[in-house]
């Protein structure tokens, strides 16, 4: 560090944890701000073809999104920066041919990179920099002067290297994080994921987490453009540029205009946001355009009004109808969780380029599963009620199929989601059911592994159910619809599958009294998600498209 430096509260564990987390990091460095705190000094550091190097965002606004993402850079800013001991000693400190002061940083980087380290700036550590305070700012006298002779010093040590950086201020959006050899994928959602509340947020943090980890460089919009916490600092801390505020959303396609030639793919979900964005992409812009729908809206609306004969979900469904065969028409490829939906679509258009993915995808599977059932006691819903096929099944469940168990079996039903409505509020404590609401994740792991059988008993819906496939994960026997098992092959292996209440019911007091039974059916839980929810199964499918 300077001796010119005002470290700020909690500035020391986000270096220490990044580094501890990431071993391909070799140095890290503080987002450096003025004495106000508010005006930005440097978000880490590019170094220029020529050997000039800027503190990126010098006095712009420090709080703005794109100053505060993890990011690779050129160099940080000998202020304050922290470096492997091993690897200190391995380069044998900074070059003592620019001392006394200034390019030992940049030299100091560009040996960590030659070591096969990455240099990343960490804007959680927050510095406060008295530029010019110890070596004031004219470069004509004192050790100021340093700062040109020792540039060329720079330039003649790394010449080669320097020939790969930018040219002086061009490309900046991608030398401000040395992005110039890798891919760069923008997703579009309605926010940004809260992947504790609801099945799709979870799937597409799952995904930025995929993309992040082949080695993408990814961007999020998220179409309300506010900065949920602690969501938008879990996505930055990743290493993803989240665009949030008044500015971004007055001017989003400003932004994305001057950003076209750099952006190779935009990742679009959801036909209500979709439709905002799909126009621009494909008249504008020559981006590959991919459309996740996370399901078949017309099909949901078509099944409900089956189901209840509500005229008003026929006519949603036509109109969803219309909306995502005209953004599937639109899009390069289109994306849903099931080859359900993929013959659902073929049957109106042939010609639209549909592909099922999996919904989930995860990089470690349980290895400590709860095996003795006899332990476990009640049954399980997990689902969040902004969701009204959820809504649906659990008062289904509690009024015509659980009361049928209860007869039979004095078990607890446990009721878990965000954003319960008052019908399900108004379940709570009504013959053995227990409305948990919205629980933390460790609560939910808990009461994975604490209750005997998860219930899913959906009566209409479409595509593959996120509740479903984590209940998999978790290695906990279901019993489920059609509805619920629907686009997951061999579901009838790892789970009992009935549409009626009696069956539903009668069947679940069954396998709750088959220990031997339940355990069969929690080991091919394992096997299926493996199999099918892993990250290299699911990249597998899509690999070719990016």
């Amino acid at each position: 560090m300077n001796n010119d430096t005002q470290v700020q509260k909690n500035w020391l564990e986000p270096l220490v944890t990044l580094m501890e987390n990431d071993i391909s990091i070799g140095m890290t460095g503080s987002k450096l701000v003025y004495a106000d705190g508010r005006m930005l000094q440097e978000a880490g550091g590019i170094v220029w073809q020529n050997g000039i190097a800027w503190n990126y965002g010098n006095r712009q606004n420090a709080s703005a999104p794109e100053f505060n993402y993890v990011k690779d850079v050129d160099y940080i800013s000998g202020a304050s920066l922290m470096i492997r001991t091993q690897l200190w000693k391995e380069i044998g400190g900074f070059d003592e041919r620019f001392a006394p002061a200034y390019c030992e940083d940049s030299d100091l980087a560009f040996e960590v990179r030659k070591h096969g380290y990455r240099v990343v700036y960490q804007p959680l550590s927050v510095v406060i920099h008295y530029e010019g305070v110890s070596n004031g700012t004219d470069v004509t006298s004192g050790l100021k002067k340093y700062q040109m002779e020792n540039l060329e010093k720079l330039k003649e040590k790394w010449k080669d290297e320097l020939q790969q950086q930018y040219p002086l201020e061009t490309h900046l959006f991608r030398a401000r994080e040395r992005s110039k050899e890798k891919k760069i994928v923008l997703f579009i959602d309605h926010y940004v994921p809260h992947f504790d509340e609801d099945a799709g947020s979870k799937t597409i943090y799952q995904y930025l987490q995929m993309f992040v980890r082949k080695g993408y460089v990814v961007k999020f919009i998220g179409d309300n453009f506010y900065q949920h916490e602690p969501y938008t600092t879990v996505l930055q801390q990743m290493g993803i540029e989240v665009l949030y505020g008044a500015y971004y959303a007055k001017h989003i396609f400003e932004w994305l205009a001057k950003n076209k030639f750099e952006i190779n793919y935009v990742f679009l979900n959801r036909p209500h946001i979709s439709i905002k964005y799909i126009d621009f992409f494909r008249e504008k812009t020559a981006i590959k355009t991919i459309y996740y729908g996370h399901d078949l809206h017309f099909l949901r609306n078509q099944r409900e009004y089956e189901l209840t004969g509500d005229e008003q979900k026929k006519k949603e469904a036509e109109e969803w109808k219309q909306k995502e065969l005209y953004l599937m028409r639109k899009a390069d490829i289109s994306y849903y969780p099931s080859y359900i939906e993929e013959e659902e679509i073929h049957k109106i258009d042939s010609k639209i380029s549909v592909r099922a993915i999996t919904a989930y995808v995860y990089d470690e599977f349980k290895t400590d599963l709860q095996t003795d059932f006899s332990q476990r006691n009640g049954l399980l819903f997990v689902g969040g009620f902004r969701h009204t096929p959820n809504v649906d099944a659990v008062i289904w469940f509690a009024r015509e199929v659980f009361p049928i168990i209860r007869q039979q079996l004095d078990v607890p039903f446990y009721i878990v989601g965000s954003h319960a409505t008052k019908e399900i509020l108004d379940l709570d404590g009504k013959d053995g059911v227990i409305v948990k609401g919205y629980v933390s994740d460790q609560e939910l792991s808990e009461l994975y592994e604490k209750c005997r059988i998860d219930v899913v008993p959906l009566r209409y819906g479409a595509g593959v159910k996120g509740k479903v496939v984590e209940a998999l994960y978790n290695g906990i026997p279901i019993v489920t619809t059609s509805v619920g098992a629907e686009g997951i092959k061999a579901a009838d292996k790892a789970m009992l599958i009935y549409d009626d209440a009696q069956n539903f019911a009668d069947e679940t007091v069954r396998l709750y009294n088959n220990i031997e039974k339940l355990q069969m059916l929690q080991a091919e839980t394992q096997k299926l998600i493996r199999n099918n929810f892993s990250t290299e199964a699911v990249w597998n499918i899509i690999k070719d498209d990016f």
